[in-house]
């Protein structure tokens, strides 16, 4: 593990398979998770000979915690930071969730830094009034309670029933990544995300490869949401993980690592 310091907060990563083909993956988790959420996809893609980079975002994992509220904007420069600590100027940048839509901003933000996109079940709108509300209530309720309540309420949206039977061992890892999650960090995002931007327009600008991948039984973020982002990126590739919900690279690793490949060696310099 390394450690970056942005300003006063320092950030976690891993960079796995340093002298790899460029230019490197790196992979941004949700909320509230950390980057052991693609272990799969690290060891598939790095065991191709493929540099894979993954951070913990601020308020998550081993990275530092800052209470309040976190923008979009903010994790989005934490990576540009940690990209030019290692010297990397370009990056194939992928998220699921909230990881989803922090690409999306560093798009917004930095698009000269990108060879190639990939989006899992996220979402581009802005978030809706009733939205805010329920993420600033949500915030309150997680420095009140602790993550406990709320990791044991979602499980069942974030990995389908049938998968929590199927594999214990997945759904234990999802719900040990929650529960660690700092009541601070996780309720900072919220209140960060309640106020995100609508990325529709800036997506319709996408001049890169693009994979969409999203969870067949995916209720966060339904299969028309990823079929609107496909519809606005020009050239982008639609995959979509049956026996899934909101967690197909874990849920589905398999299936999820094949597009994740195929795309990958679709970008010259990743072959």
């Amino acid at each position: 593990m390394g450690t970056f310091t942005n300003g006063q907060i320092a950030i976690a990563y891993d960079d796995h398979n340093p002298e790899g083909a460029e230019p490197p993956l790196v992979l941004v988790h949700g909320h509230p998770f950390d980057r052991s959420m693609w272990a799969p996809q690290v060891r598939h893609v790095a065991r191709d000979g493929r540099r894979v980079i993954v951070p913990d975002l601020r308020g998550y994992g081993r990275s530092g915690v800052v209470p309040g509220k976190t923008p979009l904007r903010t994790f989005a420069q934490d990576i540009a930071g940690l990209l030019d600590h290692l010297g990397v100027a370009e990056i194939v940048l992928g998220g699921l969730s909230m990881g989803g839509q922090i690409v999306m901003e560093f798009h917004r933000l930095f698009p000269d830094r990108l060879r190639g996109l990939v989006l899992a079940d996220t979402t581009p709108q802005a978030e809706t009034d009733e939205g805010r509300r329920v993420r600033d209530a949500m915030a309150d309720r997680l420095l009140r309670e602790g993550m406990g309540g709320y990791a044991d309420e979602v499980l069942a949206k974030m990995v389908a029933p049938a998968n929590i039977r199927r594999f214990p061992a997945v759904a234990e890892h999802v719900l040990a990544m929650m529960r660690a999650t700092s009541p601070d960090g996780a309720a900072a995002a919220l209140r960060g995300r309640a106020e995100r931007p609508d990325y529709v327009a800036s997506l319709s600008r996408v001049r890169v490869p693009t994979l969409i991948v999203v969870g067949g039984d995916d209720e966060f973020t339904p299969i028309g949401d990823a079929r609107l982002m496909h519809r606005i990126i020009r050239g982008s590739t639609l995959a979509v993980i049956e026996g899934a919900a909101h967690m197909p690279n874990l849920e589905r690793p398999a299936e999820f690592n094949e597009a994740l490949g195929k795309f990958l060696a679709s970008i010259t310099g990743m072959g």
